[in-house]
């Protein structure tokens, strides 16, 4: 790798860790229709000028439906369940367990009837993963939220859906364009719920700047540096940022936030870590930013 790939690679690792933390940072002060409003109408503003220019819009029009659809898995609803979770759950655990993205991946295709030949390592790493999650969890589960962590679950299998319909139904089409398109939808469906919880009062400076952050740096910014990233040493090993993102998330939770982190999340993410691995055969699903 060179080392403009590392530098790359370092701060896709960095900037995509950093979500968890801002949202739950934010979602003290926002509802989370709020927050998700802001965050993808500024990403919008960002992004759209750069893929009009571009002119990756037009060619959109006639894929209008499963770009509805890919918006809806990959943006639309897993960000507003994920800033819901975390009114419940620490940035770490959500962090921790968004690494079952690349698992839940491996469940869809294999319930799809790809990957046969891979049968053994396969369901070993499923099995090694969904032991990890559980541990990631802890036994006693009556001090973490069920619906939370329901809703992290579904969260997972957007995350996990959504690259399988860009590389299924969407593969041609230039990915620029459809994050901006699926920015702007999400913006507009989430407009009139955000008006109707708009805060009656100027949020905290720390809210105001993670609203900022996420936007700006953690979307914008992000999809932009990940693209360079892919130009730069190629999709496959450009998705490994994926195994590292939950890591940071846990890590700034703790330093930042005080969060305590427990042995048995530290091995739940080692065991959902390796089960990934066999999972996907070595290789990480394409999973664009959670």
């Amino acid at each position: 790798m060179s080392r403009r790939g590392a530098l790359l690679f370092a701060a896709m690792c960095l900037i995509w860790g950093i979500p968890y933390l801002l949202i739950r940072v934010a979602v003290r002060e926002l509802a989370p229709v709020t927050l998700v409003f802001a965050r993808t109408a500024i990403g919008a503003a960002l992004l759209t000028p750069i893929a009009a220019w571009r002119g990756e819009l037009r060619p959109l029009l006639r894929h209008w439906k499963p770009l509805l659809v890919y918006t809806a898995a990959e943006v639309a609803i897993p960000w507003v369940l994920l800033a819901r979770a975390e009114t419940r759950l620490t940035s770490s655990l959500t962090g921790l367990l968004i690494a079952a993205v690349p698992l839940v991946g491996a469940v869809i295709v294999t319930l799809t009837g790809e990957r046969e030949r891979q049968g053994g390592r396969r369901w070993v790493g499923l099995l090694v993963g969904i032991g990890g999650v559980a541990a990631l969890v802890g036994l006693d589960v009556g001090q973490i939220s069920v619906v939370a962590l329901v809703e992290v679950g579904l969260v997972a299998v957007g995350y996990a859906v959504g690259p399988i319909i860009l590389a299924r139904r969407l593969g041609e089409l230039p990915v620029f364009g459809v994050v901006a398109a699926s920015l702007i939808g999400s913006t507009i469906v989430y407009a009139p719920f955000a008006a109707a919880s708009w805060p009656r009062q100027t949020p905290s400076a720390h809210v105001l700047e993670s609203v900022v952050g996420l936007a700006v740096v953690c979307t914008a910014l992000a999809f932009v540096i990940f693209f360079a990233l892919i130009a730069e040493v190629g999709p496959v090993r450009a998705t490994v940022i994926t195994y590292v993102n939950p890591a940071v998330a846990a890590i700034l939770g703790v330093v930042v936030l005080s969060e305590h982190i427990s042995a048995g999340m530290v091995l739940g993410f080692a065991l959902v870590l390796a089960g990934c691995v066999l999972a996907t055969g070595g290789g990480a699903e394409p999973v664009p930013e959670p």
